[in-house]
């Protein structure tokens, strides 16, 4: 029989989609499923982007440019200029969703073996991204017990070696929802010009900031040019995530140009996708404020119903629609294998993210999980109350 890559072999499972096959099974049974394993909003997408699509009258769907129509790319560049980021069209290839912007950042920074620091717990298909691209994953431990916040820079430089060609962060965060603060982002840029690092953003959740506090940009630091990446995506800003349509912003013209010929690679980014994205630009402001009222409340609602549960420790999330939990069981796994497979509480059981597939060192964030935030206060209430006696039962 013909071999599979070292390569394949090694592509981690997504921690996220693994137990779908339980969660199916436990479906036949008549058994509901509250999911809170995977990041899709339950927020209706904007109508005007679906109105986009639905009254549309192409009569032959051509390619796009390779980079990205450049009407939308215009648009882009001013949403951005809303925000207090300068760039221009040409500063931005739009990919097929921010997963495909963040494998063409490695593919265009990174040889085979070289290394890319990530402060941990991070998105799990960063490891699935760098084991593609023959990248190493040099992991800085963050934790629950500081809040997921920024570990100290001296731990970063400590990480730093010949082969270290950028740190990545997600801001806020995915997993943690994690928001870093203007100083932080500070101390990053200048730990990226010191050390002549890439300095790469994953900010696709830039919206979803809480309690008063403003997301701070990479691309808003003064000299920070040629060394920032920020990737972004339409998907969760307006619940689109069927959509796939993401974007790489730079102003660095070498990374742009050498982004363009992965990008030439796969032709173009989808069309349709494209014109409902460009339409979804044109959502009023009312829009994310309603969300963000809505995430709000269900953030305080969730971390409120943990925190009644003994032994339970929980992150308070600033941004995104995610929590880290610490439960008090050995392998968080086996636990969330067993809530589909073995336990229900009235009928019903929840699916969640063990989060040891977020963290790149072993061992580490075997006792927790993450939570996605993205169902209605009351079905939130209901997710607790089967987490709490699973618990019970799980220990038993």
């Amino acid at each position: 029989m013909p071999a599979i890559s070292n390569k394949g072999l090694k592509m981690p499972e997504s921690p996220i989609r693994k137990l779908v096959p339980f969660a199916e099974d436990a479906k036949k049974k008549g058994i509901k499923v509250y999911h809170l394993n995977i990041g899709q909003p339950d927020i209706r997408t904007p109508q005007v982007a679906l109105d986009a699509i639905k009254n549309n009258d192409i009569a032959v769907l051509e390619y796009s440019r390779s980079e990205g129509s450049e009407v939308y790319r215009e648009k882009i560049a001013a949403y951005y200029d809303s925000k207090n980021i300068k760039v221009s069209a040409t500063d931005i290839i739009v990919t097929t969703g921010g997963s495909e912007a963040l494998f063409f950042t490695m593919g265009t920074i990174a040889d085979a073996g070289d290394e890319i620091i990530i402060p941990e717990p991070f998105y799990a298909n960063y490891n699935g991204f760098a084991t593609a691209s023959g990248v190493n994953v040099v992991p800085v431990v963050s934790k629950i017990d500081d809040n997921f916040a920024l570990p100290p820079i001296e731990e970063f430089e400590k990480l730093i070696s010949p082969k270290t060609k950028a740190i990545l962060i997600c801001n806020p965060g995915n997993p943690t929802g994690y928001l870093y603060s203007r100083e932080e982002i500070l101390k990053l840029a200048e730990i990226a010009k010191k050390h002549n690092l890439f300095l790469i953003a994953d900010e696709v959740y830039r919206e979803f900031a809480y309690d008063g506090a403003e997301h701070y940009s990479i691309m808003q630091v003064e000299g920070l040019e040629e060394h920032a990446i920020m990737i972004d995506s339409v998907s969760k800003r307006y619940s689109m995530c069927g959509a796939r349509i993401g974007c790489i912003v730079s102003r660095n013209k070498e990374v742009i140009a050498s982004a363009l010929k992965f990008a030439q690679a796969r032709l173009s980014p989808p069309t349709f996708a494209q014109i409902a994205s460009e339409a979804a630009l044109d959502t009023p402001q009312s829009y994310f404020d309603e969300v963000i009222t809505e995430y709000v409340a269900r953030r305080n609602t969730l971390v409120s119903e943990l925190e009644k549960i003994e032994n339970v420790k929980v992150a308070r999330p600033k941004g995104a629609f995610y929590c880290i939990a610490e439960l008090p069981v050995d392998d968080a796994d086996d636990f969330a294998q067993w809530l589909l497979e073995k336990f229900h509480l009235n009928n019903e059981t929840i699916m969640v993210a063990p989060a040891a597939g977020f963290y790149s060192t072993k061992g580490i964030g075997k006792n927790q999980v993450r939570i996605a935030y993205v169902l209605k206060e009351e079905d939130l209430i209901k997710s607790v109350a089967v987490l709490k006696a699973a618990l019970e039962a799980y220990k038993s």
